[in-house]
């Protein structure tokens, strides 16, 4: 089956800047653009060198890592054919979209926020719950828009984050061993036997809570719910009491004046730049059975998508350069994301960019790194300087989550002042270099939990107990998000004040040495 090569509809928010917070100033060195060719419309073309040895199948070829293992492989093979007979998820053509929005924040010209669920439940799936995280997406979105100036790429982690690798195949609770959870498309989350035993059928129920997902999604996104004149109504109603909510309260009142003034000079507010919104979906591409289902061939391209999500990611424990995940993400066409931690070698970095990016298209890469605020400050400014002498393009996202996770009387959780100084050291670290900090990834939820302690949430560690519903990973609760938002606000509005007074300078030199006679 072909996936048609559709569009998304081109309608970014246009927002005004927002309240922000003292932040320290490190020494800093000399902003230097970096040179970004236009973005390409497909990251390859299907004559590529590496497509030649390249199928929707070639990753069985090399070893797969954080597979389950099915007592049954012809229940997995009809669930498998089952899939594959469904329509495509995505289409190729949103992908190719999103490919231009990540090429932006690769520039500095936009800035990427990708945020959900650790991993998607069953149990949990509702329309309340997807609306929650959606509108919170939004408003962190408007934060940085009018703080930082630029336009925001949004992206769930939802709509197929279902699966997560593990660290232990097996999982022992008072001295009984079973397989451990691997995630609901996989098996259960009850420490039972039958629960723990991989069954195929919820490959099927996977891919049918993300298609009910995405048609949810998509009308919200186009149907008049992300409307900027209702930007006061996105507020959470448990967020309307915090620091956080009035902050966000304050910047609404500010963006509905300005609409106001603009609806009065003439402004169509039922035009589609007022009322809709791009927003896309990703999950880590880790069931390869699953990804290789919904692969596609796109009609107007002749490249191969993989239609499950737009943007897809290989993870730390499955991204060997010689393994199944890295040889079937590299001949898809989506954008991709690579998440790295402080155990990568800058050689091997450089090597596995070349493998998912050959072409050095914009907007194909992202690396997303993933270490702790101390090691990010250690390690990531090695790994910026090869790519950079490799005159490799990719765009650099913080995942401020996955270094910070810690147990806490029985809970694992994490503190907000880590998952903070993790993105502080991040833009410090870029600002230093002269590039560009791309884009955050986070685990959070609209939901009002208690699973990450700190913040203006003030979540102590006794909080825990009260709220805790992840079935894996602990997430922030919008108020702890909302918070990160406009600190890293304040961070996009400082990095553009000192690119505007670069730029002031550079624009003031030829009349200064007109001035003095020079030219």
């Amino acid at each position: 089956m072909r996936g048609a090569g559709v569009g998304a509809r081109t309608a970014p928010f246009r927002c005004p800047a927002a309240t922000s917070r003292a932040v320290s100033r490190p020494p800093r060195g000399p902003l230097r653009p970096r040179a970004i060719a236009a973005p390409s419309a497909v990251p390859f073309l299907p004559s590529a060198d590496h497509l030649q040895e390249w199928g929707p199948q070639s990753w069985k070829q090399r070893e797969a890592l954080q597979q389950p293992n099915y007592p049954n492989q012809a229940e997995l093979d009809e669930a498998v054919a089952q899939i594959a007979a469904f329509p495509p998820l995505v289409f190729a053509g949103e992908c190719r979209t999103l490919q231009s929005r990540v090429a932006a924040a690769a520039a500095g010209e936009a800035f990427l926020v990708q945020g959900g669920d650790c991993a998607e439940a069953f149990s949990q799936f509702n329309a309340n719950r997807i609306r929650d995280l959606f509108r919170l997406l939004l408003q962190m979105s408007v934060v940085l828009m009018y703080g930082g100036g630029v336009p925001v790429v949004k992206i769930g982690r939802l709509a197929g984050q279902f699966a997560k690798p593990r660290s232990a195949d097996l999982e022992t609770v008072d001295g009984q061993s079973l397989p451990s959870y691997r995630g609901d498309i996989i098996n259960g989350p009850e420490f039972t036997p039958e629960a723990r035993v991989p069954d195929p059928a919820r490959l099927v129920r996977g891919y049918n809570q993300s298609a009910a997902t995405l048609n949810l999604l998509r009308g919200f996104a186009t149907g008049g719910y992300a409307a900027l004149d209702r930007v006061m109504q996105w507020n959470l109603d448990f967020t309307r009491g915090s620091e956080e909510g009035r902050a966000y309260r304050d910047l609404a009142s500010r963006i509905e004046e300005s609409i106001t003034f603009m609806r009065a000079c003439g402004l169509d507010m039922h035009s589609a730049i007022m009322r809709e919104t791009d927003f896309y979906v990703s999950h880590e591409a880790l069931l390869l059975d699953y990804e290789a289902a919904l692969t596609r061939e796109d009609s107007t391209t002749g490249l191969w998508y993989g239609c499950s999500g737009h943007f897809l990611w290989c993870g730390e424990r499955t991204r060997q350069l010689d393994g199944a995940h890295v040889e079937y993400l590299r001949g898809v066409g989506n954008p991709l994301g690579v998440k790295v931690s402080d155990k990568a070698d800058p050689a091997d970095l450089v090597a596995l960019i070349a493998a998912l990016n050959p072409e050095n298209t914009p907007g194909r890469l992202a690396v997303i790194v993933r270490m702790g605020a101390a090691k990010l400050r250690e390690r990531l400014p090695a790994l910026l300087a090869a790519v950079g002498a490799a005159g490799q393009v990719v765009t650099w996202i913080c995942d401020p989550m996955h270094g910070n996770t810690e147990a806490v009387q029985g809970y694992k959780t994490r503190r907000f002042e880590n998952v903070r100084a993790e993105l502080e050291a991040f833009f410090d670290v870029h600002e230093a270099a002269g590039t560009v900090p791309g884009g955050m990834h986070l685990e959070m939820t609209g939901d009002d939990v208690t699973e990450c302690i700190g913040g203006g949430a003030a979540v102590t560690e006794l909080d825990l107990s009260s709220r805790y519903h992840t079935h894996c990973d602990p997430r922030l609760n919008a108020e702890q998000a909302l918070e990160l938002a406009f600190y890293v606000a304040s961070r996009l509005r400082r990095r553009r004040a000192a690119r505007d007074a670069e730029q002031q300078r550079a624009d003031g030199a030829p009349a200064a040495a007109a001035r003095n006679g020079l030219l």
